[in-house]
């Protein structure tokens, strides 16, 4: 051997640097439940929030489906009961629209009141208005008040994203207001809305979204794709504007490259085919809505948006199907890898990860239990 020790200690230090950006940048998949989906409701409409999972069950009581297996169908009614919302957004932008700033102002405190007072779901979170300039002002005043009334813990989300100076802004600002309010470092933290061509794919030709992430300084927790407002800028016709949309697919598959290994979890966007009307027009909405959110999971991207009490059974149904349909062959899997055996399959550590993940994503909706699964959660946790 010709290597002596200051050749290895002289290549540590060559890459010193770069190690410690593989640390901060790419962090690995956190280790915590991601929601299934984000609901948006206009602030001064968040009371209905508590009423969702009845109006869910009414549908489906109203608009029988077609049959499905008995344990799936206890198990959406059960979560529909129990946790109809996962994740829910106070909504000041687009839902919300333009007010004037009383009344926003009296929304934000009437807004904070009601989720303060009673059971709320166990993620929430906040859409302001973008950081463009004729709404900047007022996306300011709102998180300032928000944090003057709302003392737990919440998530912004960042809407209609172009470029990288508006992350370091909004970076700076979580800063101030972290200062001012006497909040630990790093309390605040914000999804970015991809919903411009332009935090895709840049005027230089580089990949905008990646330098999102990194200008986000570890304060970026998701990416939300917006399906109408991305399309509609990129030059698609409203007829063709959908989740599956081959615009769609290449700024997701971007988003998805550049979210990789760095913990910031994707959001697909939404329909806005709705269930509502005839029987024959919710069934329809239900199959369309069923057949995205499915093929969202499969793209994996576990995450998307609801628009409408009638579409979180088919949200639920897909999700919880999805992962019963994997979970036998996934545990048969994770297991001979674990006991050194192929069974025909010659697994990588890196798709043990995706196992592990897998059955825990299963385990945190509610589509799997425990007993099924037959891995305790930690264990699947030290796999990841």
């Amino acid at each position: 051997m010709r290597l002596r020790d200051d050749d290895y200690a002289g290549l540590d230090q060559r890459l010193a640097a770069h190690d410690a950006f593989l640390r901060e940048r790419y962090p690995g998949e956190q280790p915590v439940r991601q929601p299934v989906h984000t609901v948006y409701i206009p602030a001064d409409r968040i009371a209905g929030f508590r009423e969702w999972g009845t109006l869910a069950l009414g549908v489906l009581d109203q608009h029988p489906p077609v049959p499905f297996p008995a344990a799936l169908e206890e198990r959406v009614r059960a979560k529909l009961t129990a946790e109809p919302i996962e994740d829910l957004r106070v909504d000041f932008e687009d839902g919300y629209g333009v007010r004037d700033d009383d009344q926003e102002d009296a929304a934000v405190k009437q807004a904070a009141a009601v989720l303060l007072d009673g059971p709320r779901p166990p993620f929430l979170g906040l859409r302001i208005k973008s950081l463009e300039a004729p709404t900047r002002h007022r996306a300011l005043r709102t998180l300032d008040l928000w944090l003057t009334h709302y003392p737990d813990p919440f998530v912004v989300t960042l809407p209609k994203v172009s470029g990288v100076d508006q992350v370091t802004a909004m970076v700076a600002l979580c800063e101030r207001l972290e200062d001012a309010y006497g909040l630990d470092a790093r309390t605040l933290r914000f999804e970015i809305q991809v919903e411009l061509p332009a935090a895709v794919l840049g005027a230089d030709g580089g990949a905008t979204v990646a330098r999102l992430i990194t200008a986000a300084a570890g304060r970026c927790t998701g990416l939300h794709y917006g399906t109408y407002d991305y399309s509609a800028a990129a030059g698609v016709a409203a007829a063709h504007q959908a989740m599956d949309h081959p615009v769609a697919d290449y700024a997701k598959a971007v988003m998805q490259a550049a979210a990789a290994g760095t913990g910031v979890r994707l959001s697909d966007g939404s329909t806005n085919i709705l269930p509502v009307g005839t029987d024959v027009a919710v069934h329809e909405a239900w199959a369309l809505h069923h057949r995205l959110v499915r093929r969202s999971l499969e793209r994996g991207y576990y995450q998307g948006w609801d628009l409408h009490p009638a579409q979180l059974p088919t949200r639920f149904a897909a999700t919880y199907a999805f992962f019963a349909d994997g979970m036998d062959a996934a545990v048969l899997r994770l297991r001979r890898y674990l006991d050194r055996q192929s069974g025909g399959i010659l697994d990588e550590p890196a798709t043990a990860r995706a196992l592990a993940n897998y059955l825990l994503r299963g385990l945190d909706c509610g589509a799997l239990s425990a007993e099924t699964v037959g891995f305790a959660r930690d264990d699947l946790l030290a796999l990841i």
